[in-house]
């Protein structure tokens, strides 16, 4: 389906509706439309995004509001029709809200694929400290996550998965706000968070749909209060436009994972996908939230079915499989799994960062890591920045764990020996070690239906 003109909101002046925002008004359905309408197709100027973006990250929106605002945001672009393809699975997908070292998308697509889902995936460019599911794939040769709709329906009924980046064929007017909520502060405002994540799902036409929202000290959402509000607004929204959503909010208050920067965690996903390797704290969130799509989508019936199911296809190699295809049919190099070295970026430094002191690891600033990559290269300050696929951590501590000479916080890969040593200093201060060792995390905080 494709978008019409919004009709009727010529007498309405933007800067009008943005001062009302601003100033806590209820925004009418046609004044939404008008807004929406002038993001998608250039009639809003940069700075009245960016003050509508800051209005509502200040004023919120009622729940009227917003899903009038994320309808109107997937009514910009085509609706996708998968009925014509005659796939023998229901169309699944996964959106997480962001954090540092969030890998999960990479494994769970093939992972669902296998177990016969069929999951197309529009992942947005990084947002401020965190990483992106596209910009992690972009690290692979001759990966084109920019493509067309036609050909991105040809890969996902071929393959049973494709993850690419925002097109202009699907929610236009959210490639654009999205850029610019990042550059303007206020990427943390819900009702914008909801439209964004929601607008590119129900264009894609999604069967059933899990969401994983971070909380804690590496996400936008770092209180709970605020990711449970996020959540539940996501999860409504969804199920009003008929579409099978369930939420688990899980912690952010470590990295996900033992790297964090592109072409290292898309080394760390390959390492899961073929059994190389496998941090237990990503398995458990990865497993969780797959679990979660199979039992929506009723391709299994029990979560004990579901998790037999997943491990099936990580021990048959099937999962890796559908990433090989997925990743050869886009451009990228064959059996990439594989030969995961021979393909992708390595920066020219590496620097082992030890604790001053031998001891255990009781807390860690996340969100530093997160903007530490930013200053490796690694994401963007802004939305035309270029990324250095190659920088980041690995080999990063978590929780709990005790630390030495012998057992570092962290190895950063960097462009340079300038950079390393002043991303060092960073790391140091952003790990509290103790002597006693902290009461476990739970992984999962809520789950909502």
């Amino acid at each position: 389906m494709n978008a019409t003109p919004l009709m009727g909101t010529e007498s309405l002046l933007p800067q009008d509706i943005i001062r009302r925002k601003r100033d806590g008004a209820e925004l009418s359905d046609e004044e939404i439309n008008l807004i929406v309408g002038g993001i998608a197709f250039g009639s809003l100027t940069e700075a009245q995004v960016a003050a509508f973006a800051m209005a509502v990250y200040f004023q919120g929106m009622v729940r009227r509001e917003c899903i009038t605002f994320t309808q109107s945001m997937t009514n910009t672009g085509k609706i996708m029709e998968w009925s014509n393809l005659d796939l023998d699975g229901p169309i699944l997908d996964k959106h997480s809200t962001g954090g540092v070292g969030d890998k999960v998308s990479l494994i769970l697509a093939p992972m669902v694929a296998a177990a016969g889902g069929y999951v197309p995936m529009i992942s947005g460019r990084s947002l401020g400290h965190t990483g992106s599911t596209v910009d992690k794939l972009d690290s692979i040769p001759g990966y084109r996550s920019a493509t067309t709709i036609a050909t991105f329906r040809k890969i996902v009924g071929k393959t049973g998965c494709a993850i690419i980046g925002e097109t202009g064929e699907l929610a236009p007017g959210d490639r654009r706000l999205h850029s610019i909520r990042d550059a303007s502060a206020s990427v943390e405002a819900i009702p914008l968070i909801v439209a964004s994540i929601l607008s590119k799902k129900f264009a894609a036409g999604s069967d059933a749909l899990v969401i994983d929202v971070k909380t804690g000290s590496g996400s936008f959402t770092s209180e709970f209060e605020q990711a449970d509000e996020l959540a539940q607004t996501i999860v409504d929204i969804a199920k009003e436009a008929g579409i099978k959503t369930m939420a688990l909010i899980t912690d952010m208050n470590q990295v996900l994972g033992r790297s964090a920067g592109n072409a290292l965690e898309l080394r760390e996903a390959l390492d899961f996908l073929t059994r190389r390797t496998c941090d237990p704290r990503l398995y458990e969130i990865t497993m969780a939230l797959a679990t979660e799509l199979l039992l929506l989508a009723g391709i299994t019936k029990t979560p004990a079915d579901a998790q037999t199911v997943l491990v099936k296809t990580l021990e048959s190699g099937a999962a890796a499989q559908r990433f090989d295809d997925m990743v050869s049919a886009l451009g990228g190099p064959n059996n990439i799994c594989e030969t995961t070295d021979d393909h992708l970026p390595q920066a020219p430094i590496t620097h082992v960062v030890n604790p001053k002191e031998v001891g255990i690891i009781e807390k860690i600033n996340t969100y530093a890591i997160g903007q530490a990559i930013i200053t490796l290269g690694g994401g963007r300050l802004h939305p035309r920045d270029r990324i250095d696929y190659s920088v980041g951590f690995s080999e990063i501590a978590g929780v709990g764990e005790e630390v030495s000479t012998n057992h570092p916080l962290a190895i950063i890969h960097a462009a340079d020996k300038n950079t390393a040593t002043q991303v060092a200093n960073t790391i140091l201060a952003a790990f509290v070690i103790g002597n006693e060792t902290p009461q476990p995390t739970r992984l999962i905080h809520k789950r909502i239906t």
